[in-house]
């Protein structure tokens, strides 16, 4: 049975909001695994940074930005690997299923495994595991739709509100415990929200379409033990260029800026060359190459909320509310409250515009002016010494994050299922996903010049950079409309 067939027979049966009724396993995946990465996320700076009194490791702030922003770019980079073995070995389903597994092991890790030998374990395996569920969970959504279908927009979109409820809930309840109880005991509850997506999978996965059960290009015969060969060969020579001392926590993110840029190039090579893709399809290739440099550019600047605005909140931002003190933790959850409420505005918006809505690529346009204009609303805040920004403007500024965030981040997962090659299905969206790994790992580089004698220079030159991309994409929509030959 075709992907086609299988889209036309699971879209006629709607029942979550208008969508096919197997979205409801993939959002309720999404909404847990989401509540366990972001909980975790939302208290790994301060326990980097904090000192071993506060429950911390007591890592420079320059450095534990750095490890940040490298850690969220592997989570991308490690799409690539789960697109793989989707496309190659066990198809998405199984992928994602096996993927959250090792996601759940990472934050057992960090909550049982004491200082840096639990960060390295458990970042390690949340990043790998996260990595696969991410190329497979939004490529299993975009599988319950037939091609052109007006319902997929809408869909991505809700199915984005459930990464953002997971969003929410997550840094809620680990930014109490960490403030509470302990950064451990928040990490152990990420841990348990992991479980709890597992066993809701587990129990709706039989509903999602046959096609992604098995891979759509599997390996040849024999050939697996050459992969093997290479993968151990790829670890052998990582842990020699750690022991050498060439890849440091304090280079981390520049060394993975330079090796995911040499392998989205040589992704996109391999692609544009192959033999199994049309003129037609590859003309659609051509067309995501600036929505991925956007994307890219994007990412680079969004990512400073984990970091340099977490630390900004952390602070510079009077926390107090009636004597009592709002966690760290609490800037992710404010976030995803924002795109909680906005999501439905978003999906609601682009149905009723219809044919006269914005192209995708259009909606990558606005949303580089909204995040480039937002970093310069912090400007009236800098350079003055301590908690100066009160907590209402701050989370007015986090909404312009939220606007350019729907028009980006569900629209870059929907456009890339609209433009993959159908020898690439998984594996474009993984890419799409490395265009995340290069934002975070440019973001993690850039926070990295972040100081109190430099913000209010960084602040304008992330401004810059958003409104820069934003006028250089606009002078290429006329190439990205024909080169996608209507598969907007």
């Amino acid at each position: 049975m075709s992907n086609s067939q299988d889209a036309t027979g699971i879209e006629g049966k709607q029942s979550f909001f208008g969508q096919p009724r197997p979205l409801v396993t993939l959002f309720g995946m999404e909404v847990w695994e989401r509540f366990s990465f972001y909980g975790m996320q939302a208290i790994l700076l301060i326990y980097l940074y904090y000192e071993a009194s506060r429950g911390g490791l007591g890592i420079s702030q320059p450095v534990a930005i750095g490890i940040v922003g490298a850690y969220g770019s592997s989570v991308y980079l490690a799409a690539i690997i789960g697109g793989w073995f989707a496309d190659r070995v066990f198809g998405a389903e199984r992928t994602l299923f096996y993927s959250g597994i090792i996601v759940m092991l990472g934050h057992i890790a960090l909550a049982i495994l004491p200082s840096v030998y639990g960060v390295a374990t458990g970042l390690i395996l949340v990043a790998l595991g996260s990595g696969g569920v991410k190329a497979t969970c939004s490529s299993l959504v975009g599988s319950l739709y037939e091609a052109g279908s007006p319902k997929r927009d809408a869909g991505f979109s809700i199915f984005y509100l459930g990464i953002n409820i997971g969003g929410f809930a997550g840094p809620l309840l680990t930014g109490l415990l960490q403030q509470n109880a302990g950064f451990h005991y928040g990490f152990g509850l990420a841990a348990i929200g992991m479980a709890i997506g597992l066993f809701q999978y587990a129990s709706g996965r039989k509903q999602l379409p046959d096609s992604q059960r098995v891979p759509p290009t599997p390996l040849e015969d024999g050939s697996i033990k050459y992969y093997a060969a290479g993968g151990i060969l790829a670890v052998a020579i990582l842990l020699a260029v750690i022991a050498l001392g060439w890849v440091r926590a304090d280079n981390l993110s520049g060394v993975l800026l330079g090796v995911i840029a040499i392998a989205a190039a040589g992704y996109f090579y391999i692609i544009l060359r192959s033999s199994r893709i049309s003129a037609e399809e590859r003309g659609r290739v051509y067309a995501f190459v600036p929505l991925f440099l956007t994307s890219a550019a994007y990412w680079a600047l969004y990512s400073q909320s984990y970091t340099v605005i977490t630390a900004f909140f952390d602070q510079r931002v009077d926390r107090g509310v009636l004597g009592w003190t709002v966690p760290v933790g609490w800037l992710v959850s404010a976030q995803a409250l924002t795109i909680i409420v906005f999501s439905g505005v978003f999906a609601w918006l682009w149905t009723a515009l219809g044919k006269r809505q914005p192209t995708s690529a259009g909606k990558f346009v606005i949303a580089m002016f909204i995040i480039g204009f937002t970093f310069l609303g912090y400007l009236p805040y800098l350079g003055a010494q301590g908690a100066n920004m009160p907590l209402a403007m701050l989370v007015v500024l986090l909404l312009g994050f939220t606007a350019s965030e729907l028009c980006l981040s569900p629209i870059g997962l929907s456009v890339s299922t609209k433009l993959a090659p159908k020898a690439f299905q998984t594996q474009m969206l993984a890419l799409f996903f490395m265009s995340l790994a290069l934002g975070f790992a440019a973001g993690g580089k850039l926070g990295t010049f972040y100081t109190e004698d430099t913000e209010v220079a960084y602040f304008i030159a992330m401004a810059v950079i958003g409104v820069l991309t934003a006028v250089l994409l606009l002078a290429c929509l006329p190439f990205i409309k024909k080169a996608m030959q209507g598969a907007d």
